[in-house]
C-alpha cells in the first residue's frame, strides 16, 4: 500500500473567544494517499472547514491557538510538518505543494484584479514563470478546466462570469502550483445540479491525470457517493467514523452517521416523516461529554458521557464509540436498531390533483416580468431582461408546486411576481377568488394575510433590531389582526410552539439562534395571519441535511393540518421528491416541461429536465443515471436565443428548434412539454 502524502496526526486547533476556548479541531486523525480523495462530512459547525484553514495554516493569530498535533506533508526526504514550519516557509508550500478552492469564490477572487493577474500571480510565485510564457500557461489553466473561450475570459474580471466560470477560475488558481495535495471546500455548494456535475467531474478528471490527494470537504452525502473512495464523518471537532465509501455507505456504523441517512428525503419517505437528530451541533466553547455525540443519541447511557470512547480501528477505518468496544460486552453494536427508519406512510407519489378540488388557491396566467435595461444620463431604455416570459401555473388547494431549475432561470423574481413584491409587466394573478392585477394598493394589503412568503436567507429577511416576538407580531400588527399587544404575543407565543419553538424565544433577537430555528421563526411569522398559500424561496437549502429534515416535517405537518398549497422554489431534486405533488420545470424564464411528480421525477420528456435529473447525485446506486452533459451556462435573459431558448445547450437539437419556440406536447392530462421531439397533439 502506498505511503500517505499527507498524514494528520492529533490535530487540535483551538480559537480565543469572548465565551471562552472553543475546540473546533479536538484531536483528530487522518492521512491522504496519491490519487485518493477522502471526504470530510459533517454538519455546519462540526469544524470541516476550520480543519481545512488548520492544514493550510490559516488560521488567524494570535486568535487562533495550535494546540498540539503533527501535519505531515510529502513522503521521504521531502517531508515537512507544517506545525513547526515559520511563516516565510509556509508561504513557499501553500498554493505550491498544497492547494485550496474555497467555499464561497467570489470572496476568493480580488473583484479589482482580472483572472489573468490572479493566475499569473501563483505561476509567477511558484513556477518561476514570467514574461509571455505567463499568459499561455494561463490560457492552458483555463483551458484544462474547461473554460470557454478562456484567451478572453483571461482579461476579464470575476463579477463578468457566472458562479459556475468563477469556481473554474478558483479552480486553476489552485492548480497552477501543481500542488501534490488539493483541499476543496464546499466546492459545489452553491452550484446548480449541472454546474455541480461539470464541477466534480472536471475535479475526478484533472486528479486521475495529475494523481493529486484530494480532501473534499462536504455536507453533501449525494456528493460523497459520486466522487469519494474513503469518507470522513466528523462531529463536534472530532471524527467520529472513517471508512471506504461503500463500506460506509451500505453499512454505517457511528449512531451520527446513521443518523444522517436516515434524515435524507427522496420518494421513498414520501407521506410520511423524516426521522431528525433532536438537538444541534452544540457549541464548541461549552464543556462537552466525554462522547460529543451523547445528548443528541438515542443509544447514550451514562459512560458516554463519563469516559472518551476509544477508536474501534486502524488509519483506514474504524469508529469513535462504545456501542463498537470489547470493553462493553453488554452493549453489542444495535444495528437492527441503527436501521429503522420512519414510517413512510401512504406513498402520494402516484396521487394526482383531485378532480374537485374546486377552484385554484393561486392563478398565475401568462405572467411576464421585463426589467428595463437604462443607459446614459436621461436614462434612456436599451433593452429589456426577459426574466420571467409568459408562464402558468395552478396551485391547486391543500397541494405543493415544486418550481425548479438553474440560478438564473426566473424562479425566484416569479414567486417574487406572485407574492406582488414586484409588479408584473403582463399577466393575471388570483387568489382564490381575487384578482390581483390590478388590485388597488388597499386590496393587495389585505391579499397579505393569503398570501405570504418564505425567503431563503432567513436572517436577511429579519429585523435584526427587533426581538422574535416583535417580528412575528409585525403582519398580524400591519392586517388588523390578534386584537391588543398582548394578544398578539400570546399568538406569536402559540406559533412558535407550533414550529417547534419554545416561548422563550420572543425575547431573543434573530443573531441568537442558528439556521434551522430562524427559518422556524420565519415560518411561525409567515402563519401568523393565518395565510392559505405559501411562496417558499428555496427554504432548506442553506440548511444541513439534519435540519433540513425539521423543516421538511414541520412543513408537510402544517399543510396537513391547516390545508396549505405551497408554491415551492428549489433546485434540491430530492426535496421535490419528497415534498411535491406537481412539478413545473423552468428555463431562461419559461415553463418547459409541468406534470405531477411521478410524470416528471420517474419519465421527464424535455431534454433539459431529464439533464437536471440526471445531474442529480444520488446515495443510492439503483437511483443514478448516466449524466446528460451540457454545453455552456444559461444563456443571458436579455438576450435569449432564437427558437427554442435550450437550442443552444440541447444535445438533441433539430435545426427546426432554431427556428419557433415549441407549442405545448401533451403526454397526460396532467404531463406536457414544449420540445419539437414530440409530435403535436392530435
Amino acid at each position: 500500500m502506498r505511503s500517505p502524502v499527507l498524514s494528520v496526526e492529533d490535530l487540535r486547533t483551538h480559537l480565543k473567544t469572548p465565551d471562552g476556548r472553543l475546540r473546533a479541531v479536538d484531536g483528530i486523525s487522518l492521512n491522504l494517499r496519491a490519487g485518493e480523495t477522502v471526504a470530510l462530512l459533517g454538519e455546519s459547525g462540526c469544524g470541516k472547514s476550520m480543519t481545512a484553514l488548520s492544514l493550510m495554516r490559516l488560521v488567524p493569530q494570535p486568535a487562533g491557538i495550535h494546540a498540539g498535533g503533527r501535519i505531515l506533508l510529502g513522503q521521504g526526504d521531502a517531508q515537512v510538518d507544517l506545525l513547526g514550519l515559520p511563516e516565510v516557509a509556509l508561504r513557499r508550500i501553500r498554493g505550491k505543494r498544497i492547494g485550496m478552492i474555497f467555499q464561497e469564490p467570489m470572496s476568493a477572487l480580488n473583484p479589482v484584479l482580472s483572472v489573468g493577474e490572479q493566475i499569473a500571480e501563483v505561476l509567477r510565485l511558484h513556477r518561476g514563470l514570467d514574461g509571455a510564457v505567463i499568459r499561455q500557461a494561463g490560457i492552458d489553466l483555463l483551458n484544462e478546466v474547461g473554460m470557454p473561450d478562456p484567451a478572453r475570459r483571461w482579461q476579464e474580471y470575476p463579477h463578468q462570469l457566472s458562479g459556475g466560470l468563477k469556481q473554474r477560475v478558483v479552480i486553476a488558481i489552485a492548480l497552477a502550483g501543481e500542488p501534490e495535495v488539493l483541499i476543496a471546500d464546499e466546492p459545489t455548494t452553491a452550484l446548480d445540479v449541472t454546474i455541480q456535475a461539470q464541477i466534480l467531474d472536471l475535479l475526478a478528471r484533472i486528479q486521475r491525470e495529475r494523481g493529486m490527494a484530494m480532501l473534499l470537504i462536504t455536507h453533501d452525502l449525494a456528493v460523497v457517493a459520486d466522487v469519494a473512495d474513503r469518507v470522513a464523518v466528523m462531529y463536534a471537532g472530532r471524527i467520529v467514523e472513517l471508512a471506504p465509501r461503500d463500506e460506509l455507505f451500505s453499512r454505517p456504523r457511528h449512531p451520527y452517521t446513521r443518523a444522517l441517512f436516515r434524515s435524507l428525503p427522496g420518494p421513498d419517505r414520501r407521506g410520511g416523516d423524516l426521522s431528525v437528530i433532536p438537538g444541534t451541533v452544540p457549541p464548541l466553547t461549552q464543556t462537552l461529554p466525554a462522547c460529543h455525540f451523547a445528548d443528541r443519541c438515542r443509544h447514550a447511557w451514562s459512560d458516554c458521557r463519563a469516559r472518551p470512547p476509544a477508536w474501534q480501528g486502524d488509519a483506514q477505518t474504524g469508529v469513535l464509540c462504545h456501542l463498537y468496544d470489547p470493553d462493553y460486552p453488554d452493549h453489542p453494536p444495535p444495528d437492527d436498531a441503527l436501521e429503522e427508519t420512519p414510517d413512510a406512510g401512504n406513498a402520494i407519489t402516484d396521487s394526482p390533483a383531485p378532480a374537485d378540488a374546486g377552484p385554484a388557491a393561486l392563478s398565475l396566467k401568462g405572467i411576464r416580468v421585463h426589467f428595463p435595461i437604462q443607459k446614459g444620463v436621461f436614462k434612456r431604455t436599451v433593452g429589456h431582461v426577459y426574466a420571467v416570459d409568459g408562464v402558468s401555473l395552478d396551485i391547486t388547494p391543500g397541494q405543493t408546486l415544486a418550481l425548479v431549475g438553474e440560478s438564473g432561470c426566473g424562479k425566484t423574481t416569479l414567486g417574487r411576481a406572485a407574492a406582488q413584491l414586484i409588479r408584473p409587466t403582463e399577466g393575471r394573478i388570483q387568489l382564490g377568488g381575487s384578482n390581483l392585477t390590478d388590485a388597488p394598493r388597499a386590496q393587495l394589503k389585505r391579499s397579505r394575510s393569503d398570501l405570504q412568503m418564505i425567503f431563503q436567507d432567513p436572517f436577511s429577511s429579519m429585523n435584526p433590531r427587533l426581538m422574535v416576538g416583535d417580528i412575528i407580531a409585525e403582519g398580524m400588527q400591519a392586517q388588523g389582526l390578534g386584537g391588543n399587544a398582548e394578544k398578539r404575543r400570546q399568538r406569536a407565543a402559540e406559533l412558535l410552539e407550533q414550529v417547534g419553538m419554545t416561548r422563550a424565544a420572543l425575547d431573543r433577537y434573530p443573531h441568537e439562534f442558528s439556521g434551522g430555528q430562524r427559518q422556524r421563526i420565519c415560518i411561525a411569522r409567515a402563519l401568523a395571519v393565518d395565510p392559505k398559500v405559501i411562496i417558499c424561496d428555496e427554504p432548506t437549502s442553506a440548511l444541513d441535511v439534519s435540519v433540513q429534515a425539521q423543516v421538511l416535517n414541520l412543513m408537510q405537518r402544517l399543510q396537513r393540518e391547516l390545508g396549505l398549497s405551497y408554491l415551492f422554489i428549489t433546485h434540491n431534486m430530492a426535496v421535490v421528491a419528497y415534498m411535491a405533488h406537481e412539478v413545473a420545470v423552468m428555463y431562461l424564464g419559461r415553463i418547459v416541461e409541468q406534470g405531477r411528480a411521478d410524470e416528471i421525477l420517474d419519465n421527464p420528456r424535455h431534454p433539459y429536465t431529464q439533464a437536471l435529473l440526471s445531474a442529480t447525485p444520488s446515495i443510492r446506486e439503483e437511483d443514478r443515471r448516466e449524466i446528460i452533459r451540457l454545453k455552456g451556462d444559461l444563456p443571458s435573459p436579455s438576450h435569449p436565443p432564437a427558437g427554442c431558448h435550450f437550442a443552444p445547450r440541447c444535445p438533441q437539437v433539430m435545426d427546426a428548434c432554431r427556428r419557433s419556440y415549441p407549442d405545448a406536447r401533451h403526454f397526460s392530462d396532467t404531463h406536457s412539454a414544449r420540445c419539437l421531439l414530440y409530435p403535436k397533439d392530435g
